[in-house]
């Protein structure tokens, strides 16, 4: 029997339905979604009944998780997306709960990763003149804008409003195969209010499926060839990783080639995802390029800071990515010498098997060495920083590089870490993660993004415990409360430690570099603006949204506090662990 032709619409997917609102959401369910996280409005009332009706019937539905705050929703998407490597669905109200989800907007951009985010819109119809017409009280004049879209356009791939001509399940299946089409990415989706409850008997659509999401773009087998031959020519090359891990498959395939050539890998400046096991010899977290001579930037939007760290104009640098342009950004100053645009899965496939032709017994004899060699500077490392952050170890306040020590010490093989910490803070050079998809960091701009990515991360991976770091400020940034009062009610719990040094380092260390002399350093001011102490008792806000919460401040007790935080996991309660630090430039 053949296969229907689904090139001719009466080959779609037919379904009855009561209403536009129900059909957008049963397009959302046939495409596979598995999420949604919602925050209410008035206007969104379809999304509670389409999921319940669909439950009832036995139809494909996303589940519904209630989300008191739409950044923590859309961060939560951006975590179980990153986990999961599945979409997401954020549903937000209107202006105000699109505006909500703030800094993670930018976050989503960057990320890579692929979300839906649907919003409702302010109905215009005059009051009782139609379903969804403006009702309920004066506010909802007060919801319309001029263009609502504008809130997220330069920060997504695609956005529609939803308008009384389209094919709602259509045009949900458009937005979901852009998200899921590389480079993957948010899209957003308005539905006015009478548009959403307007009557409608069934809806006949292409599935995702049968619209079809784009295959990731091969590599230019002649610049394949070229970066092969350096690869192997050169001398003191260097792989640098950040975004490459967003596909865990890509991570046994390059070490084998790094293992095969003895190549060193470095964290880019924008570290983002678990591209390399950072437990591995040949891994050497961040250094100075400056002595390369072949750098090979694998999908590393920002692969090293401008300056004298950096590839000499002797260096040969390869860029492959998806995206070799990185078109996110208005200006763009990273030179190359080849850009090849290309998964990076694939384009590592193709490097193996240029570079296997082109193996000698001289030069396979050359890699030994240089393995032994890189072997032994990161063990080297490793061993300094250990005893370095031993060496801290009755400091107090407590020293950060002690509590990166601790927290390295309790994690485990099938945690999954979310780090959200300055480079300042040390914190991610202790974290030796073998495992595909065991870390990640904040994709974007803005700090924040731990407490909701640590949620969506817990509902991608129920069986794995999520350990999340932050700073202070940061968490505060982060709405916590919410994502907490979510993880206990639907017990999906996760840990944050808070390094808790009651400074913004933007508002101190940056202060004092701009302005040695400054007076906002001085009597009387003594940093206004980047201190905040003292500060929110973080342990006391945890419990008060049904939360395990700890204040942390003699250094031998760092590790038991993390231990009884961990054990409250086990019996469903997130936890929050704050360790007292001194404040930035400050020794108490």
């Amino acid at each position: 029997m053949n296969a229907p032709d689904v090139r001719n619409s009466a080959d779609w997917i037919e379904i009855p339905v009561s209403d536009v609102g129900e059909a957008v959401m049963a397009a959302i369910g046939m495409a596979g979604i598995e999420c949604s996280f919602f925050t209410s409005g008035s206007e969104l009332c379809f999304v509670q009944e389409a999921i319940a009706k669909s439950e009832v019937i036995g139809r494909p539905t996303p589940k519904l998780v209630t989300i008191n705050h739409e950044h923590i929703s859309l961060n939560a998407a951006l975590g179980y997306a990153a986990v999961s490597g599945k979409p997401a669905v954020t549903v937000s109200h209107t202006d105000s709960g699109t505006l909500h989800h703030g800094a993670a907007i930018p976050s989503a951009y960057h990320s890579g990763l692929p979300v839906l985010m649907l919003a409702g819109g302010a109905p215009t119809a005059y009051p009782g003149s139609m379903p969804g017409a403006r009702a309920v009280g004066g506010h909802i004049w007060a919801q319309q804008s001029y263009d609502q879209h504008a809130i997220v356009r330069q920060y997504v791939k695609w956005d529609h409003r939803l308008d009384f001509q389209d094919n709602p399940g259509l045009i949900v299946s458009r937005a979901l195969q852009v998200a899921c089409s590389p480079p993957c990415g948010p899209v957003y989706l308005s539905l006015p209010s009478e548009i959403s409850y307007r009557r409608i008997e069934s809806v006949r659509f292409p599935t995702l499926d049968q619209l079809g999401i784009a295959r990731a773009p091969a590599p230019d087998p002649d610049g394949i060839r070229e970066v092969a031959r350096r690869l192997v020519e050169a001398d003191n090359p260097f792989v640098v990783v950040s975004g490459s891990g967003r596909n865990p498959q890509t991570i046994q395939p390059l070490v084998d080639l790094c293992e095969l050539l003895g190549l060193p890998v470095v964290h880019s400046i924008s570290r983002v995802y678990h591209s390399f096991p950072t437990d591995h010899p040949l891994f050497q977290g961040v250094m100075s390029l400056a002595d390369a001579d072949f750098v090979l930037a694998l999908d590393a939007a920002v692969p090293w800071m401008p300056g004298p760290t950096a590839p000499t104009s002797n260096a040969f640098v390869a860029v492959i990515d998806v995206d070799p342009i990185k078109l996110q950004f208005p200006t763009y100053e990273f030179t190359a010498n080849l850009r090849l645009a290309s998964d990076p899965l694939l384009a590592i496939l193709s490097l193996r098997h240029e570079v296997e032709q082109l193996l000698t017994t001289e030069n396979r004899s050359r890699f030994v060495d240089r393995t032994a060699r890189w072997v032994q500077a990161s063990t080297n490392k490793w061993h300094a920083l250990q005893e370095q952050a031993r060496s801290r170890a009755t400091r107090s306040p407590i020293d950060q590089l002690w509590l990166g020590y601790q927290i390295g010490q309790e994690l485990r093989e099938d945690d999954i870490v979310i780090d959200d910490t300055l480079a300042s803070s040390h914190f991610y050079e202790f974290v030796r993660m073998a495992r595909p998809g065991s870390c990640f960091s904040n994709p974007g701009s803005s700090g924040g993004w731990a407490p909701g990515a640590a949620l969506g991360a817990k509902f991608a991976a129920p069986d794995r415990d999520v350990i999340a770091v932050t700073g202070d400020g940061y968490y505060m940034f982060g709405t916590p409360t919410p994502a907490l009062w979510a993880a206990a009610h639907y017990k999906r719990p996760f840990m944050i430690i808070v390094y808790q040094n009651r400074s913004y380092s933007t508002g101190v260390t940056r202060l004092k570099a701009a302005y040695p002399d400054s007076y906002g350093t001085g009597p009387g001011f003594d940093y206004e603006g980047g201190y905040f102490d003292p500060p929110i008792d973080f342990a006391k806000e945890a419990e008060a949204a049904g939360a395990y919460g700890e204040n942390v401040r003699n250094p031998s007790e760092i590790s038991a506090a993390l231990k009884r935080g961990r054990a409250q996991l086990r019996n469903g309660i997130p936890a929050v662990i704050a360790v007292w630090l001194p404040k930035v430039l400050k020794t108490e």
